[in-house]
């Protein structure tokens, strides 16, 4: 099977990277996953993350209410964009649509709060030294100087089995994290025929999309639970969200 889906993901063009393994086992395998890759979405796990950070320090507060102003919205994913001017949202609902519905306008207020740099230095605090948050969503004009945000498939893969194994901030921490992921909307690429099985196992990830830019990290859960992660820049992504449906399903089938 390894050698299937290594096959599978060469067929891919453009950069393509892919991290798998068993949580019970431990074993696995990957392919380019230490490559830098822009990464639209999925950086919104290590905001979520320093969120989580600073609420255990006393300096985010999770239950405090937060204006959202119509300066704030941006376009693209998300539902606080189309919400009537000066809604009131708390830290933890900020976090939650950050990562369940993608809101790139709730990620932009909490990059606001937290402090690009508080966020990147707790990126490095946690050992992560590929991962970096250069710009909030959607800025148009950083983006056009090739200012981009980066994570890796192997940096991305250590954090969510930190949140899974509970010791991503604290116990507490992770598993509101590990709650929160669990509820995902987007399920188009990892869930896409898992969702459809019947015993529909739980799914705990996050998504992320740009133009020629698409990837899906996550836990899958079922007998044995495993990570897996996805990751691809200037890529066909309708052929690569194919590949993670399918890839998805054969090692489910496998490990279960």
């Amino acid at each position: 099977m390894k050698a299937e889906i290594i096959k599978k993901l060469e067929r891919i063009p453009g950069k393509i990277s892919f991290l798998y393994e068993d949580l019970k086992t431990g074993e696995g395998f990957a392919y380019h996953e230490q490559e830098p890759m822009m990464a639209a979405s999925v950086i919104k796990l290590f905001v979520m993350a320093a969120a989580f950070e600073k609420s255990k320090k006393g300096t985010f507060q999770m239950d405090k209410l937060f204006p959202v102003k119509r300066e704030d919205c941006v376009p693209s994913c998300g539902a606080l964009t189309y919400l009537h001017d000066g809604i009131l949202v708390t830290g933890l609902d900020l976090v939650t649509l950050m990562i369940i519905f993608s809101d790139n306008t709730a990620t932009n207020i909490l990059i606001d709060i937290l402090g690009i740099e508080e966020i990147n230095d707790t990126i490095r605090e946690l050992g992560f030294r590929h991962t970096i948050l250069q710009r909030k969503m959607y800025d148009v004009e950083k983006s056009s100087r090739g200012i981009q945000n980066y994570i890796t498939a192997y940096e991305t893969g250590r954090l969510l089995k930190m949140i899974y194994g509970g010791t991503l901030i604290d116990r507490q921490s992770s598993e509101a994290m590990l709650s929160i992921l669990k509820n995902q909307q987007l399920c188009s690429k990892i869930p896409f025929y898992l969702q459809a099985l019947a015993e529909s196992p739980e799914i705990a990830h996050k998504t992320g999309e740009d133009t020629g830019i698409t990837h899906d990290v996550g836990i899958v859960y079922g007998k044995e639970p495993f990570l897996v992660c996805f990751c691809g820049n200037e890529t066909d992504t309708p052929a690569f969200e194919r590949v993670m449906a399918e890839v998805s399903l054969e090692l489910y089938n496998q490990v279960n």
